[in-house]
């Protein structure tokens, strides 16, 4: 386990030291946050979003990532790793090592009970200025409920959400369709999230 430096970095020193950490962590203001491991619900659910989204894209000008790709936002300097993230065209990196991502069309949080007040307040603040940004998804994993924000032309987010194994979800920036009975697979509401 890596030890987090106790000086506050610039991005490129943030960028060096956590290429070479074994655990991922956020960057803002010089500062560098751990993130903690996700449990089973989240792990689950990130999958069955994982393989109906790749699926749904397969032979698409659009290509999508899992957790351990890192998102940059160049407004306001924060480094992240969404859960799922969709680039549609050519994916444009920071730099050559091609591990940190610039132009998403759309971010994918699953929600926990630590994580999700953020996931829904500062990050989702972060995340509506980078400028590619179409859509924006949150996953409950305590319930089957999925939320998603989309932008309109004036720049204004709106929110739709299907609630329940029935219902289904469309997400737009990709026109791709899924039955929340599939994003739920083999998930047990009663586990802890």
């Amino acid at each position: 386990m890596s030890s987090l430096p106790t000086k506050k970095l610039t991005p490129l020193e943030f960028l060096e030291f956590e290429r070479k950490a074994e655990e991922k962590h956020e960057y803002l203001d010089g500062e560098i946050f751990a993130m903690s491991g996700a449990k089973r619900n989240h792990n689950k659910i990130t999958i069955n979003l994982s393989g109906l989204i790749w699926q749904h894209l397969k032979g698409k000008d659009c290509e999508s990532y899992s957790n351990d790709m890192r998102v940059f936002v160049p407004r306001s300097g924060l480094y992240t790793y969404p859960d799922l993230v969709v680039v549609c065209g050519e994916p444009q990196f920071q730099d050559d090592v091609h591990d940190t991502l610039l132009n998403p069309v759309m971010l994918i949080e699953v929600l926990s009970d630590s994580t999700e007040g953020y996931d829904r307040g500062r990050k989702f603040q972060h995340y509506r200025s980078i400028e590619s940004l179409d859509e924006y998804v949150l996953v409950s994993q305590n319930e089957a409920r999925i939320e998603k924000y989309i932008k309109q032309g004036d720049g204004f987010w709106v929110l739709s959400e299907a609630v329940g194994l029935d219902s289904e979800i469309t997400l737009d920036a990709i026109s791709c369709t899924m039955p929340l009975a599939e994003v739920y697979d083999k998930i047990n509401f009663s586990l802890e999230s």
